[in-house]
């Protein structure tokens, strides 16, 4: 870089520390020289590091030397010469091109175990973001620092040891406040990011739809907007008057009214994309299909029972938020009836508002559906908390009176009878099963169809060929248990619900048709 970095330490000690060393090979310095200064200014041991040129992996070469002296009698500047001259050919191997993160929560009061579990989702949500985490760190507080969230001195401590491990981003367990963000990247000098921030950077990769994608963009406007900095509202739209005229608008308005004009387009799209997801439902309804939606905590396995259940190839991936844009699929019942499936996104513990306002459109999926199948991780150590982030999602969205399937999922997993057996016993009555191996399927598919609303009809009727059309809705809105053509017509036994049997009924007077109610 042709820079040479020389400073001083304090007492008689001019070994270079983990910090020093560190800064030679981020900041690609030509050399690090530390001077050991006593207290009455003179002179001690002297330290110095270069660059070892032999090395591929950003290896340096250092040395401690008794005194001033003795490092004048090394070749300094040959040495610099020599790493000028080669510092074109020299390729460093970076072991990771992802960012290294630090991650940082709080403890309040006395409660370390749920600040522990709430750090490790933190940190796999960070591995979701592809993010190398390279430490962590719990601080007990009873409230956080209104300036800097965990106080000036622990953010100096964070500073040093940021530069010491390369580490570029420093990760916070809770939402931190526009001026708490600013002020820790003042000090500490990385990227300082929030949990909020993390889960929107990981909708925004696993968005592959145009409206999940304006979802994920609305969410992270609204996020954006008040952390834009600058000199305020004092300077902006400079009025009249002696002292106070100026250019106009500052840039920093400028970019405000940009965005906000953006999310007010965005709300606007994702108000169509309401009316249309409407008339989709409504088009699902005019065939008298009863929905199910999956519901439950992130990485749940959801999109495992969804594939099951329905045969579709909905992404499966042990990672959170695997799943974002919604997929229906048609499920058939053992005893010949259909519903709807529905497999929406997961949910989590200190979901931003943001994102759940953004993806009301989506989520009203649940909202319609006839039957929530609330699916729980039962190999998970957290399996009741989880459960009670959902119901709490759930009464956000105003979803409070619609019947409910719980499955304990996993079951596989879970090492210890007595798990399983209290899990049962706390979310009675809910089933256990596994997706994975095909586990109690049959019986859930048996719990299904005795809650979803008996209003299909058995029917025996024999068509007229110039209403075949009737056979093609019996074929695509029911369940056709056996068909014979005859000259007279088409005998067909089917059960249909009891809109298309009353269509059938206002065709047919010829006494040729009998139905029954589904029991």
């Amino acid at each position: 870089s042709g820079v040479r970095c020389i400073h001083t330490h304090p007492g008689d000690d001019g070994a270079l520390s983990s910090v020093d060393l560190a800064a030679l090979n981020l900041m690609n310095f030509d050399c690090m020289v530390a001077l050991g200064v006593l207290k009455d200014g003179t002179m001690g041991t002297v330290g110095i590091a270069f660059k070892d040129l032999r090395s591929t992996e950003g290896k340096v070469s250092q040395m401690v030397l008794p005194d001033l002296a003795a490092l004048m009698r090394i070749d300094f500047l040959g040495i610099v010469a020599e790493i000028e001259k080669h510092a074109e050919n020299l390729h460093l191997v970076e072991e990771d091109a992802r960012e290294k993160a630090f991650l940082v929560a709080l403890q309040r009061e006395n409660d370390r175990e749920k600040a522990e579990e709430s750090l490790h989702e933190l940190e796999q949500l960070a591995l979701t973001a592809g993010v190398v985490v390279t430490g962590k760190e719990i601080q007990k507080r009873d409230r956080p620092d209104a300036a800097t969230f965990i106080g000036r001195g622990k953010a100096r401590e964070l500073q040093l040891f940021a530069q010491a491990e390369g580490i570029n981003v420093i990760i916070f367990d809770d939402e931190l406040s526009p001026a708490q963000q600013r002020n820790l990247e003042d000090l500490i000098g990385v990227k300082i990011i929030d949990r909020s921030m993390l889960i929107l950077d990981i909708f925004a990769q696993r968005a592959w739809s145009n409206e999940g994608k304006l979802q994920v963009e609305l969410a992270q406007l609204k996020y954006l907007l008040p952390r834009l900095m600058g000199q305020g509202s004092a300077l902006s739209r400079l009025g009249g008057g002696i002292g106070t005229r100026g250019p106009g608008e500052t840039k920093l308005e400028v970019d405000r009214r940009r965005i906000r004009k953006r999310i007010s387009d965005l709300e606007e799209r994702l108000e169509m994309v309401k009316k249309s997801r409407a008339l989709h439902r409504k088009r699902w309804a005019t065939m008298g299909l009863p929905v199910v939606a999956l519901v439950g905590y992130t990485n749940a396995g959801k999109s495992s029972l969804m594939n099951v259940l329905s045969g579709a190839e909905v992404l499966v991936e042990d990672k959170l938020f695997a799943t974002l844009d919604p997929t229906t699929r048609k499920v058939a019942l053992p005893d010949g009836r259909f519903f709807l499936l529905t497999d929406t996104v997961g949910f989590i513990r200190k979901l931003p508002h943001h994102l759940i306002a953004a993806f009301r459109a989506t989520l009203e999926e649940t909202m319609e559906a006839d039957i929530l199948l609330h699916v729980i991780d039962g190999s998970s150590e957290q399996a009741e908390e989880h459960a009670v982030t959902v119901n709490q999602v759930l009464n956000e969205l105003g979803i409070e009176d619609k019947p409910v399937i719980t499955v304990i999922n996993k079951i596989d997993l879970i090492v210890y009878d007595a798990v399983l057996k209290r899990l049962l016993q706390l979310f009675d009555p809910a089933l256990p099963i596994s997706a994975r191996k095909q586990i109690g399927i049959k019986e859930l598919l048996k719990r299904i169809g005795e809650t979803l609303p008996q209003n299909q009809m058995h029917i025996k009727v024999c068509i007229p060929y110039h209403l075949a059309s009737l056979v093609t809705d019996i074929h695509n809105q029911g369940k056709v248990v056996e068909e014979e053509y005859l000259p007279e017509g088409i005998r067909i036994e089917a059960y249909v619900d009891r809109r298309l049997k009353n269509i059938i009924e206002s065709k047919l007077d010829d006494g040729t048709i009998f139905f029954e109610e589904k029991k």
